[in-house]
């Protein structure tokens, strides 16, 4: 599995980047935000999802990976595709995506191309859930309402120590979440001390 690609960005167009790395030139199919991040840019660095099919191996490219995550949650949504993933990634970014998918905002979604109205609603039953416990969007309350950054530093670190001591990622990104939240200037040790007696 390619995880991402680090090399010298040799061709670079709205839709597609070629990343020259150890002589080897990867066509990596983008986003236009990633598009946007990375033009200009001699060196970059991109988050790889592999598409392999009968007919095709085919790589998307990705300037971080929480673009890449949201990517590999929307087409596990069924009527979104690779292509429309990417379309969408496109014309939202990612916190707006989410904010939209987390507000029950179908219409806003429905905006971009290729997204009816029935996929539109099956993207925020199928994600809502998923983009918290992923990290993806931080907690959203009952109110809809995205809640006050935390530290991502720390939730990583944190998230990564618990995860290594065996706990299940996502109800422990949650809870590391809600523990920064209370308390945003907690260094990683204590918030892993915390999270150890919350974790069910």
């Amino acid at each position: 599995m390619i995880d991402y690609i680090k090399g010298e960005l040799t061709e670079l167009t709205p839709a597609l980047a070629t990343v020259e790395a150890a002589g080897v030139g990867y066509g990596l199919n983008i986003s236009l935000n990633t598009f946007s991040a990375i033009q200009g840019k001699k060196e970059v660095k991109l988050y790889v999802h592999e598409a392999i099919r009968e007919d095709a191996y085919v790589l998307f490219g990705f300037v971080n990976k929480k673009e890449r995550e949201m990517f590999e949650l929307l087409i596990t949504v069924n009527g979104v595709g690779a292509n429309t993933a990417r379309m969408m990634l496109s014309g939202m970014s990612v916190n707006e995506l989410c904010n939209a998918i987390s507000t029950g905002n179908a219409r806003l979604i429905q905006g971009i191309k290729g997204i009816g109205k029935m996929t539109a609603q099956r993207i925020i039953v199928d994600l809502r859930d998923k983009i918290v416990a992923l990290g993806i969007a931080e907690e959203i309350p009952a109110g809809g309402q995205m809640t006050a950054p935390v530290n991502n530093q720390v939730k990583d670190e944190a998230v990564s120590a618990l995860t290594m001591l065996g706990f299940a990622p996502a109800p422990t990104q949650k809870v590391v979440l809600q523990i920064l939240q209370q308390q945003p200037d907690l260094p990683v040790e204590q918030v892993v001390k915390l999270a150890l007696k919350q974790i069910k």
